[in-house]
């Protein structure tokens, strides 16, 4: 029974305060974004605004689901499901800093999981069976794919550095150097890649509201609407987790309290420079977007994966220091 138990209680204590961040980094988003423009931002639901999330959770929740007549009825429904479900599993093998899951190759799972979540776009924009929809989810993919290309380039260059696939043993090799030093390049386009994996500004043009009204989840509303913005909120909180435990990794030798406290601040700050950026950039173009990563992105993480291939090999030659 205890046992039985356990397999209950662990996930849900990894799931719920995930929730419950995602939830709030909606409203400091807000309040971020509106005094960098001058404006108060949510300041009515409870002191300073800070009920406002839960206001707009049950809001969204207690509204009336709307399916369209002709859209697929199992696809339309599981699709958000099975985001916020990709979204919430991802987190499973992130030492925080003890994983859920303790596996060998974690770097591989979550590379695997992200590319799953392809699929939850394109079945969101093809079982809603509108054409809008579906050149949101087509042009969303093609986003999502081709910064997968650069995302996974820079992961197996970083697995070349530290030697090893696992996140928890990524966290003992940068015990006295970070990651960042010798790979600074690397961290900024990761960092980048991540702004558009995550389809954020000036990335968003998923959901290109001048041209697509919202993209792929056009004809969501209420209910599923909200899962799929719990899934992306908390993509951009592990994406951010996963670029620290990569290159600004806390020491394992701090107690856990210390652990967890420089984990969450390095996690903040990388958040709080998405909201920057969308406050201080405005929307790429298309064509600007694909230029970025398969003319820029792609030549310069090759050469580095390249340089980082051939860098034991040429210090092996060099003569020892006397």
């Amino acid at each position: 029974m205890h046992k039985f138990l356990s397999y209950i209680i662990n996930p849900l204590m990894y799931i719920i305060p995930i929730l419950i961040a995602v939830a709030f980094l909606t409203l400091l988003e807000r309040k971020i974004l509106s005094y960098m423009q001058l404006r108060k931002g949510p300041n009515i639901v409870g002191p300073y605004g800070m009920l406002q999330p839960i206001a707009d959770g049950v809001k969204l929740f207690i509204k009336e689901p709307i399916r369209p007549t002709s859209a697929s009825p199992t696809l339309y429904i599981l699709t958000p499901t099975l985001a916020l479900m990709f979204a919430l599993i991802m987190w499973s093998p992130m030492p925080m800093p003890n994983p859920m899951i303790d596996m060998n190759f974690g770097l591989l799972f979550l590379l695997a999981l992200s590319s799953m979540m392809v699929y939850t776009i394109l079945w969101s924009g093809w079982a809603s069976n509108s054409k809008y929809a579906l050149m949101g989810a087509l042009r969303a993919i093609a986003q999502t794919i081709s910064y997968e290309v650069t995302l996974g380039i820079i992961l197996i260059s970083v697995i070349m550095l530290s030697g090893t696939f696992s996140l928890h043993t990524l966290l003992i090799t940068q015990e006295y150097t970070w990651l960042i030093f010798p790979a600074w390049p690397l961290m900024m386009m990761w960092y980048v890649s991540t702004l558009a994996e995550t389809n954020r500004a000036p990335f968003d043009l998923t959901e290109g509201e001048s041209e697509l009204v919202s993209g792929f989840n056009v004809e969501y509303a209420a209910g599923p609407f909200a899962l799929f913005f719990l899934a992306e909120y908390s993509n951009i909180l592990m994406m951010n987790t996963l670029s620290c435990i990569l290159f600004l990794s806390p020491s394992l030798t701090q107690q856990t309290e210390l652990f967890s406290i420089n984990l969450f601040t390095k996690v903040t700050l990388l958040t709080l420079g998405f909201l920057w950026v969308r406050a201080s950039y405005p929307r790429f173009r298309y064509d600007q977007l694909m230029h970025l990563l398969w003319k820029q992105f792609l030549p310069i993480t090759l050469a580095l994966y390249l340089w980082y291939i051939s860098l034991p090999t040429m210090l092996a030659g060099l003569p020892p220091l006397t």
